[in-house]
């Protein structure tokens, strides 16, 4: 029986050949977007799951009451490692403070290479359970070891064992190669961050940080990470330890009510803080592409269950001659579910081949390195009963509603569903058309959005802004010289050495006064270190006072203010106004317009920019906007070159940096574009094959209306009514959705656009628009064709 059924469905299929395109085509791309989707979101859900007992790793963060606001720090005090190892020691397996990821140059004999990684505690490599490829996961316990990532170590050494030979960290210290591990796949933090190496900490917090940071617990400088013990949870660990760092702080700290807590690693990809309570980040948009692929997924369904029903005045007798032989309704039923599944396992088929055509463009955008699993019995399982799925609901519709036909009414005339038999397909109609229109107006605002942002005012020149990161202080102890050399080359306008690049701001200061601040307000600032020449560098505009001088000795205790900072302090005229900071007198003289230095969709941070006499870390060049770049960095290398010979010249572009800030929103933008082509796409593939069988039905009307006068525009016209009025009903119905959805994501934004008439204008235009080319070549068409041969059999 359920080979005569699937012959009967493959008959079906090869005489109707157009219906059976428009299904599979639809079916197909309908599948394949939500295949694409699947693997977003599974390699979304699975990130760090690379890790064993990745649900009992967590990174020990802070909430503090700064500016009041709750904010969340990621920075804890040095010395919070070895005080819960002393305390709470029962209640964790590993414990092992690091360092923030960061750039270095690591070099074996003639080879150099700059790469990023932490220095980190020896139970590190234990807690991430490093996949070793050499040496063991204790190698960190000696102080003078190093481990190598595989792809590190073949850069460094070649695809020879490595293990004990050394490693120069900065053109100062020797370490021994203890390790080398596999590469983090791309979807672990430790890939993101990167982490191509791991330094002992002991290296780290000798010659890099000072002694008394391990008793300041004021002083957020280094990361903890933590494997909890088996006999406990992260709410418990979390609810010991909360007043830790209170409990130490001295008084002037503890107004910042520092309270710690674990944040498992199994939301650290998804989820973010927002005062000081965990909410979704990333997470939103697993749940938004996965309500997007399930809905285009829909629409092809859809297509399916219209077509199949148009067609019902011509299965009629079928269904009516079945059941007077002896037919049940169930089998019926089962025939009906037959064609649905032959149809949707060559859709399948086809979306397979797809899939693999798409993904190189696919992993492009979303800025992934997903790979079709063919060998995990687990995607085949999920295929088999997607593909089952698929087939159930394109086929429900269909299948229980041609077999319920009468066959009485079906045999004894010619059978007509009639006008409400219509009604189910123009429901069907419109939800495809609101959800298409609904992610349309998404797409424009999305991109909307990232535009407001990209032409925010940044309160600097962009153009022609070079970075350059400082390993070592051999720039730093010769910047005069350097620059002197810079300068006369003709290359650049000017250059100036800071603690911050232009684009990023990491450093806060806190325990500042001023005249007439609140005493109790635990005030929190933004401060970056600049030599006198880093607002000429970066042009910065002078709202008040002056800029910093090299010819005035009394710049050394000077502060230049943000338009934020002002503000935050309320000063009305700060220039001249001192502000104590670090049990140190600094007088305001100068007060800049605001520079967009961090997230360009948040308030800009008040800042200080204070008079820089330590090394700063970053250099930050204007090349002269006369010459080439090209021309320019050959110079700025040389320079380079001449003043640091054992540092490789790396450099990156201002402009390039901050529009690297879009990055994630402009991904969505293009992947929310492609989807909502793809639904337009499904949609219209829909309307072209209805359009063409309502074209069909009607064709001897047309031609008696054509016999009788009527026009052909009059004709497109008559055709064309009922589509046009299924979109603008689906026009009001997915205006409000779209509205309600654009709104609640705005919200995540505090510099963020407004939702205006003219998205929600041209989005329906564009609707009608696509909606009637796609049923005005069947409607012209039919309107045109000759009416002797659509009456000659009368």
């Amino acid at each position: 029986m359920i080979k005569s059924y699937f012959k009967t469905a493959w008959r079906s299929l090869v005489k109707n050949k157009l219906l059976s395109l428009i299904n599979i085509g639809g079916l197909s791309v309908g599948m394949a977007v939500a295949m694409l989707i699947g693997l977003w979101i599974w390699d979304e859900l699975s990130f760090n799951t690379y890790h064993r007992n990745y649900d009992r790793i967590a990174q020990v963060l802070a909430n503090q009451a700064v500016n009041g606001n709750l904010n969340t720090w990621y920075a804890i005090p040095a010395g919070l490692g070895a005080e819960l190892r002393k305390s709470y020691g029962n209640d964790f397996k590993y414990i092992a403070m690091s360092s923030f990821s960061s750039r270095h140059i690591l070099a074996a004999g003639e080879k150099k290479v700059s790469s990023s990684g932490s220095f980190m505690e020896a139970d590190a490599p234990r807690l991430f359970t490093l996949k070793m490829i050499e040496g063991t996961d204790n190698s960190l316990d000696n102080p003078s070891s190093i481990l190598l990532s595989e792809s590190l170590s073949k850069s460094l050494f070649g695809h020879g064992p490595c293990i004990g030979k050394m490693v120069t960290l900065d053109n100062g210290n020797s370490f021994g190669v203890a390790g080398v591990y596999e590469d983090p796949p791309a979807n672990t933090t430790l890939y993101l961050k990167p982490l191509s190496f791991i330094g002992p900490w002991n290296y780290y917090a000798v010659n890099v940080l000072q002694p008394w940071v391990f008793d300041a617990w004021g002083w957020d400088c280094a990361q903890l990470f933590v494997q909890i013990s088996d006999h406990t949870d992260m709410a418990t660990v979390s609810g010991k330890i909360q007043q830790v760092i209170y409990t130490l702080s001295n008084t002037q700290d503890k107004k910042y009510k520092p309270a710690l807590f674990l944040h498992p690693m199994s939301k650290w990809h998804l989820y973010q803080y927002r005062n000081g309570t965990l909410v979704w980040g990333k997470m939103q948009y697993v749940w938004l592409f996965g309500i997007i692929g399930l809905f285009v997924l829909l629409l092809a369904c859809i297509n399916f269950m219209n077509l199949s029903t148009a067609r019902s005045e011509r299965r009629a007798k079928e269904v009516g001659i079945r059941k007077a032989i002896g037919s049940l309704k169930s089998q019926l039923i089962g025939q009906f579910y037959c064609e649905s599944f032959l149809i949707t396992t060559l859709s399948f088929l086809l979306s397979l081949l797809l899939v693999l055509t798409t993904i190189p463009w696919f992993n492009e955008v979303s800025g992934k390195q997903i790979s079709m699993p063919w060998g995990n019995p687990l995607f085949w399982l999920a295929s088999l009963g997607f593909t089952f799925f698929t087939g159930m609901i394109a086929g429900s519709y269909p299948a229980f509603y041609l077999s319920s036909f009468k066959p009485v009414s079906v045999l004894k005339t010619a059978f007509k569903a009639g006008p409400l038999g219509t009604i189910p397909r123009k429901i069907l109609v419109v939800v495809q058309f609101t959800v298409s229109i609904v992610l349309i107006i998404a797409t424009i605002v999305v991109f909307k959005q990232i535009e407001f942002a990209e032409n925010r005012p940044v309160g600097y020149s962009k153009d022609g802004l070079v970075n350059i990161t400082m390993v070592n202080d051999d720039l730093h102890r010769q910047f005069n010289a350097f620059r002197d050399d810079l300068l006369r080359s003709g290359a650049v306008a000017e250059v100036a050495e800071s603690s911050d690049p232009v684009t990023s701001n990491g450093h806060d200061v806190g325990g500042l006064n001023w005249r007439g601040k609140d005493p109790g307000l635990a005030a929190d600032f933004g401060i970056v270190g600049v030599t006198p020449e880093y607002g000429k560098t970066v042009g910065w505009e002078i709202l008040a006072g002056r800029d910093f001088s090299r010819q005035l000795p009394t710049d050394s205790n000077s502060i230049i203010l943000n338009e934020a900072a002002v503000q935050y302090m309320g000063l009305q005229k700060p220039v001249g106004e001192t502000v104590s900071m670090s049990n140190n007198n600094f007088t305001v003289i100068g007060v800049v317009k605001n520079m967009v230095m961090n997230s360009p969709y948040d308030p800009v941070e008040q800042t200080i920019f204070n008079f820089n006499k330590d090394m700063g870390g970053f250099l930050t060049i204007k090349i002269d906007p006369t010459i080439s770049a090209h021309q320019a960095l050959g110079k700025i290398e040389a320079a380079f070159k001449t003043y640091s010979p054992s540092i490789p010249f790396s450099y990156k572009f201002a402009d390039e940096e901050y529009a690297k800030k879009f990055e994630a929103e402009e991904r969505i933008g293009k992947l929310a574009r492609f989807f909502a082509a793809l639904a337009i796409f499904i949609s219209c593939l829909g309307l072209f094959g209805m359009a063409s069988f309502m074209a069909e039905q009607r064709v001897k009307e047309i031609g008696v209306r054509k016999v009788l006068g009527a026009s052909v525009f009059g004709l497109w016209r008559l055709l064309s009514t009922d589509f046009v009025i299924m979109v603008v009903i689906s026009l009001f119905l997915a205006m409000p959705v779209a509205w309600w959805m654009m709104h609640n994501w705005l919200q995540n934004y505090t510099y963020r656009t407004g939702l205006t008439w003219w998205v929600f204008a041209i989005s329906g235009f564009g609707a009608l628009v696509i909606t009637l080319l796609t049923v005005s070549y069947q409607s012209i068409k039919a309107a045109t064709a000759n009416p002797v041969k659509s009456l000659r059999s009368e």
